[in-house]
């Protein structure tokens, strides 16, 4: 293959401050002192903080040594599947910072917030063009927290029509945190499987949809990186039976601009604005996942609301079916504001376009690498594409063990041993932000790799190489974990 990315560089140890710090270093000379302590000497010293004393220079280079053992998307490729794990382009970063809105303070009084609540009222609206849906709640601070909300709004609304139900319906290829979200607000999840597609099938969700049933969750494209085909005929099934339908939109990146969820029969769907709309993922900084609803459900979204009143925009409770307050102050507006000014600088084409080409990189790879690696389902997929070991048994070669080595190429391993439907799975996203080159680059990496399985195994057995650290132990690590900090 050609030059990886991947190579040993110059990596330096870094210890903790405490053993770095010497007794009476300063990095910094505080302005003579005009006012008596507060406390005598030997209060202050028995109650004194342990911090190491440290120079500038000390401050300096640990942090910046530090900052040069992360990886993330400005970095490299970050194929981690069902994350979104794109480039976010710096002009939404710079909006964000603008001093009107790094400044405000959220105790301020509407009629000194006006630009930032405008803001927020039409990012609502933005999101419910985009979506096909009828309102939206900026509330919820990410994917979980959102399914947290829908759940209690399907909660109020079968309250408000005199009943309670107790299941959820939650099929094998949905999100992880779907189960936990309906278990919280009292669901009983009841697993259903999907079809040799990979896809769920009518007759799955009649069999098990009944007037007990407060409705389904579905991941759409769910995790396997496919389309639910048939989700217009389930969600009439759950509709006759008088369910309601919830979307898990965390995949949305692979049909914005496409795909009208409204008219699809969703009646709750949850987004994901650090993954789709242009927000740092992980550990890059806070997420934000507003819920959209079709209007019969709108009564009862969280309050305060921002609404226009007499040519002003206010924070309403006026709400009475109202779920009630899910989040301190509002939400992590400067989330919100990125996705506001990502949609605005895309437009429709745009935003379309990028789900589209997402969808080709992944196709892309799935048919470069289809023969490389085993392929679960040999079909057109989305905006992911999910792979597995199974070529690579015989030689005793794992999941593990590929992406630990792809570290050594220079890329960040893809999501691996999810979804659970996918023995040793290896799930793959290229997202719409990354070019051909690096791409090819990637599969060749992998080919490399699979080639290596063959004929020399040990040598994945071992990877990672030139990483900061060497393989873990990751057993005992789940076994006896240590938390001392």
């Amino acid at each position: 293959m050609k030059a990886s990315p991947g190579t040993t560089g110059l990596i330096l140890n870094e210890p903790l401050l405490w053993e770095i710090g010497q007794k009476g270093r300063s990095g910094f000379s505080l302005p003579r002192r005009d006012v008596e302590f507060y406390a005598s000497p030997e209060e202050m010293s028995a109650n004194r903080l342990d911090f190491p004393d440290l120079s500038e220079m000390d401050v300096i280079r640990h942090y910046t040594r530090l900052s040069q053992w992360n990886f993330g998307v400005d970095t490299g490729m970050y194929p981690l599947g069902s994350c979104t794990m794109k480039y976010n382009p710096k002009i939404n970063e710079k909006m964000a910072s603008l001093p009107g809105f790094t400044e405000a303070h959220p105790l301020l009084p509407s009629d000194l917030s006006q630009g930032i609540l405008r803001l927020m009222l039409e990012l609502e609206r933005f999101l419910s063009a985009i979506t096909g849906m009828d309102a939206v709640t900026l509330q919820p601070a990410a994917g979980a927290h959102g399914e947290l909300a829908g759940m209690l709004i399907f909660y109020a609304y079968h309250e408000s029509k005199g009943g309670h139900r107790s299941k959820i319906i939650i099929p094998d290829t949905a999100h992880g945190t779907n189960p936990a979200s309906a278990a919280l607000c009292g669901y009983r999840p009841v697993s259903v499987k999907s079809n040799e597609m990979g896809v769920l099938t009518p007759e799955t969700i009649a069999t098990v949809m009944d007037e007990d049933t407060a409705g389904i969750m579905l991941t759409n494209p769910n995790t396997l990186g496919l389309f639910e085909e048939n989700i217009k005929q389930i969600t009439a099934i759950v509709h006759k039976k008088g369910g309601l339908v919830y979307g898990d939109g965390a995949n949305m990146n692979a049909v914005m601009g496409i795909v009208d969820m409204g008219a699809a029969g969703i009646d709750v769907l949850h987004l994901n604005l650090h993954k789709t709309f242009s927000t740092p993922h992980g550990g890059g900084g806070p997420g934000s996942g507003p819920v959209c609803v079709k209007k019969h459900l709108e009564p009862f979204l969280p309050v305060p609301r921002v609404v226009e009143e007499n040519g002003k925009y206010v924070l309403s409770e006026n709400f009475s079916d109202s779920i009630g307050k899910l989040h301190a102050f509002y939400g992590n507006i400067g989330v919100m504001i990125k996705a506001y000014s990502y949609i605005l600088s895309m437009g429709p084409e745009n935003l379309k376009k990028a789900s589209q080409l997402a969808v080709l990189n992944a196709n892309y790879i799935k048919d470069r690498l289809k023969g490389v690696f085993h392929l679960a389902y040999d079909r057109p997929c989305m905006h992911e594409c999910v792979f597995s070991d199974k070529f690579q048994e015989a030689d005793k070669i794992t999941t593990l063990d590929i992406a630990k080595r792809l570290m050594d190429y220079g890329f960040h391993p893809p999501t691996i041993y999810f979804p659970l439907v996918v023995h040793g799975a290896l799930m793959i996203e290229p997202t719409e932000t990354e070019s051909k080159d690096t791409i090819d680059l990637f599969i060749e990496a992998c080919q490399a790799i699979a080639k290596e399985a063959t004929e020399n195994p040990d040598v994945l057995r071992k990877a990672p190489y030139h990483s900061k650290l060497k393989r873990l132990d990751e057993t005992a690590a789940a076994r006896k974990p240590c938390l001392a900090g």
